[in-house]
């Protein structure tokens, strides 16, 4: 079930979920991070079995968060794709045509290796290094020190919470300074990194039945 947090940031309602995505109110525009399409397959071009149910229970979550937010646009701030061109896009593709309606934009990033045909044929609008929608510029890799306030993803942010006799629990999040948010991976088949941010972020952080500031 998806499970919500609105805040104001840069005067606009931005609404944070539990499924790894923001939903823009005014834009009526999903944002996403590192859906990483074409991973599993990647993995078992090399031998290592892992299915592609990890890449169609992710379409099934973007797919629910398209209908209840009635979005019109998904911007994706990098890794859309993993590595290059495999059978996991046939997948991809199928999804795709059944949204055709809809607008996705992709700020490509280091993973994005696919063809430009591909791009044009799946109606992607693809930019290179970064698409400003003020008040928000989107880019791949976050950047400190940005004049302009910026959502990125790449580094798949994550927080740990101690319990009793030192036990840790993970939890993937977002991460909120004065001039940024960083996005959580929205793939599944991905790590966490717990160590690169510093004091000077917040924390959105979720599970499956709840989404909470820290």
């Amino acid at each position: 079930m998806i499970q919500t947090l609105s805040k104001i940031i840069q005067n606009e309602t931005l609404i944070f979920t539990n499924q790894k995505a923001i939903f823009w109110e005014r834009e009526k525009m999903l944002i996403i991070s590192d859906l990483h399409v074409g991973k599993s397959a990647h993995f078992r071009k090399y031998g290592i079995a892992v299915s592609s149910e990890i890449l169609l229970d992710d379409l099934i979550v973007l797919e629910k968060l398209i209908l209840q937010f009635e979005a019109e646009k998904i911007m994706i701030v990098g890794d859309l794709f993993h590595a290059g061109e495999n059978s996991d896009l046939e997948i991809f593709c199928e999804w795709r045509n059944r949204f055709s309606h809809l607008k996705i934009i992709l700020v490509k990033g280091n993973h994005d290796r696919i063809s430009e045909k591909f791009y044009h044929e799946n109606c992607i609008d693809c930019v290179e290094n970064s698409i400003e929608i003020p008040p928000f510029t989107f880019i791949h890799e976050p950047e400190n020190g940005n004049e302009k306030f910026t959502i990125s993803g790449h580094i798949h942010p994550g927080i740990v919470f101690y319990g009793k006799a030192k036990q840790a629990v993970k939890l993937s999040c977002f991460a909120i300074s004065e001039n940024q948010i960083i996005l959580p991976a929205f793939s599944k088949f991905t790590g966490l990194d717990t160590k690169t941010l510093k004091d000077n972020f917040k924390y959105i952080a979720f599970t499956k039945g709840t989404v909470f500031e820290v």
